[in-house]
């Protein structure tokens, strides 16, 4: 059953992860831009695997007793090679099933790490639906990409690094498929800075659940649905829904242009979901007040940077 998640769990996670994740950069981006706020890029996509990811896998691996069936997760690329990459280092068999919609450079990478991928027509629900068959004849673990407390505990490891590094942080912009991301930010913040929640217009699970005032499923699609088409925002990252302050929308052609800004700006490699947050500043849909302080974290870098040259 669905609970909020501690800060003592959260700290207890940083300490389990630490031998096997990094204390991502945070990169000071109002240099030289023109801006009436401080803007700082937590590079998160500098993580190992090249996502924030690996912070959940490790921490639920690393906490729970692995039967000789190994792990078994469901993603739409991210998620599935951070378990492939913290089962292999840790001695466990994985399998992971990912959607055909996700990109092949993702899927390539998760079968280098020696999972066992299994290619499900669709997106992001349709592969955990076949994960959650494949769990019950198959006795293996199974891996929630965010929607279980020692996961978001492990995201939220990223918030404990941004207070420290940012100590006079007045937001953070993050984005939202399943919520696992934010739910651990959130909570570990709570009151201590603003938490806005941004995401595709395609994938919209957070804000419609906001709307209907319990989560609900939701149609997705669009440039971002490999890592943020989630159909519905999970339970565990709803409850810390108390902490985020505002939910925020922006468009395909808006995170395209935000990913184009990171790399022609900052030389940040940023997936579309990792430019989600940058959008909203940029298209003008979150407007910081004068001197504000604004953490964006930038999740992913599991893209082909060919198309950014």
């Amino acid at each position: 059953m669905a609970r909020e998640v501690t800060k003592d769990e959260i700290s207890g996670a940083a300490e389990r992860i630490a031998p096997h994740v990094r204390v991502t950069p945070i990169l000071d981006a109002g240099v030289g831009v023109d801006l009436s706020h401080r803007l700082f890029l937590k590079l998160d996509n500098l993580q190992v695997t090249g996502s924030f990811k690996p912070r959940g896998a490790f921490s639920l691996l690393t906490a729970s007793e692995i039967p000789d069936a190994g792990v078994v997760a469901a993603s739409g690329g991210n998620f599935g090679l951070a378990v492939s990459h913290a089962a292999r280092v840790l001695g466990f068999p994985a399998t992971i099933f990912v959607p055909e919609t996700s990109p092949d450079e993702k899927i390539g990478r998760i079968e280098s790490h020696g999972a066992d991928v299994r290619r499900i027509p669709g997106y992001y629900a349709e592969a955990l639906v076949a994960s959650q068959a494949f769990l019950s004849d198959s006795g293996a673990f199974m891996a929630h990409a965010y929607d279980d407390a020692y996961v978001m505990a492990g995201q939220g490891t990223c918030a404990v690094e941004i207070a420290a590094q940012v100590p006079e942080v007045d937001t953070v912009l993050v984005a939202v498929g399943g919520g696992g991301l934010i739910g651990g930010i959130a909570s570990w913040l709570r009151s201590d800075a603003k938490v806005i929640a941004v995401e595709p217009a395609l994938c919209p699970s957070f804000n419609s659940a906001l709307a209907n005032g319990a989560p609900t499923d939701v149609e997705v699609g669009g440039v971002a649905a490999s890592s943020l088409g989630a159909a519905r925002i999970g339970d565990f990252p709803w409850l810390a829904r108390q902490w985020i302050d505002d939910s925020i929308l922006v468009g395909d052609e808006e995170i395209l242009g935000a990913q184009r800004w990171l790399w022609e700006n900052a030389r940040v490699l940023a997936e579309t979901s990792a430019s989600v947050p940058l959008a909203a500043l940029l298209t003008g849909a979150y407007v910081p007040e004068q001197g504000e302080t604004v953490v964006a974290v930038v999740s992913g870098a599991n893209t082909d940077p060919a198309g950014l040259s």
